[in-house]
Parts: structure tokens; C-alpha cells; sequence
């Protein structure tokens, strides 16, 4: 399963990439205005130096709803690196300018999706990535592992190129459980991923080691 850091932060892309396990990295406009990145040409700028740090992925999020404004957009974020993925919101015009951006040999991420059907059809599309919100399933009471579990299946059944990524991931767990059920890519803040270091008895058995290490010299 491929890593993804969700963020906008580039000392966290940083030290991300720095542990030598990051495949890619998500971005939204929330994340964009977490960090103080405002106007086109900085966010434009921001989506490079991205790019100057990670050699994977990059999902750039398109603002335009409409069909010609999704086009638009897209082909400028796509120009700006080959690694750049556009990602386009589950709506029917989004659809649209999938298809469109799969016959142009640009790579998309269908985000916001929240139901099999909606997965269906952006793989339909196109898609290079759809991007199931688990943790905003699981707050509007449904469990978005049994999505992602759905998607795999369907997915495996019919053949499709399109890779599931899971998104909206809240904890460790979250993480674990999509790799066992078999999601193409995970995205996550990095403190899920760091968090995937931390057990009680590995810093038990450290401090031990350390320990035992000073009676021998």
C-alpha cells in the first residue's frame, strides 16, 4: 500500500520523506489556508516546491465546479509537473472533465466520495484515484472501512485500473485496516504515520537494551 501525506505543510512533507516511506502527498484548499497560502500564483507555487520535495504523486485540487472551468484549471495545475494528479469533485461536471483528462493522459483524483456508486462511476471515467472520506463516514454514523472493503471488491470484480484511496484516515487504525483490506494508497497527517512507530513495549525494550548496553562498556 502506497503513503500518502495529506498536507500543505512542507516541513511536514519533509520529514515525511525524510523517513524514506512516502509515496505521494493530497492537498486541499482547507489545507492550503492552514498553511497561509492564499492567491493563484502562490498556490501555484506551492503545488511546485511540492513537487520539488516528493517523487510521487501530487493531487492539486481544482476550485471550479463547472465543466469548462474544471478543464481549465486542471490542464494549468497539470502543466506545472508530470507528477501532478488534478483532483476534481464527485459532481456530474466533474465526471465529465474526467473523461475528458483521461483521454489527454492526465492523471485525476475523484475526491469527495462517500458511496459505491459514486466510485463506480469515476472509475467509469477514468479515474486514476478515487478518494472514499472514511473518517467522515464513520461521523455520519456509517463505517467507511466496509466502503473501502466494497470498492475493493467491485474494483477486483470488473478490472478497473482506477486505484482506491483512502482518505479522511483519523488513526493508526484507520491506516491498518486499509492495508488489510487491500486500498491501493492511504492519505493521512503525519501523525498518523508516526504513529505507526510508537508501541509501549518497543520503548520498554529500548530503554532495556540501553540499559543493559552501559554494563558492557
Amino acid at each position: 500500500m502506497k503513503f500518502f501525506i495529506d498536507t500543505a505543510d512542507l516541513d511536514e512533507i519533509r520529514e515525511a520523506n525524510d523517513l524514506g516511506i512516502l509515496d505521494g502527498v493530497t492537498t486541499n484548499p482547507s489545507l492550503m489556508a492552514k498553511v497561509g497560502i492564499k492567491g493563484e500564483n502562490a498556490i501555484l507555487e506551492h503545488y511546485k516546491a511540492i513537487c520539488d520535495i516528493v517523487d510521487g504523486d501530487v493531487s492539486a485540487e481544482v476550485i471550479a465546479t463547472d465543466y469548462e472551468g474544471i478543464l481549465k484549471e486542471g490542464r494549468e495545475l497539470a502543466a506545472l509537473n508530470e507528477n501532478i494528479v488534478v483532483k476534481v469533485p464527485m459532481i456530474a461536471d466533474g465526471v465529465k472533465a474526467i473523461k475528458t483528462f483521461s483521454m489527454e493522459g492526465i492523471k485525476t483524483n475523484c475526491t469527495l466520495i462517500f458511496n459505491a456508486g459514486q466510485a463506480i462511476m469515476a472509475a467509469k471515467a477514468g479515474a486514476t484515484y478515487v478518494s472514499p472520506f472514511i473518517g467522515r463516514i464513520d461521523d455520519s454514523s456509517w463505517d467507511g472501512i466496509d466502503l473501502i472493503d466494497q470498492l475493493v471488491t467491485i474494483f477486483e470484480n470488473y478490472g478497473y485500473d482506477t486505484q482506491i484511496l483512502a482518505a479522511s484516515i483519523r488513526h493508526t487504525m484507520h491506516l491498518v485496516q486499509c492495508a488489510e483490506i487491500g486500498a491501493d494508497v492511504a492519505t493521512c497527517p503525519l501523525s498518523v504515520i508516526k504513529g505507526l512507530l510508537k508501541h509501549p513495549l518497543t520503548d520498554i525494550g529500548l530503554a532495556k537494551f540501553l540499559e543493559d548496553a552501559k554494563k558492557t562498556r
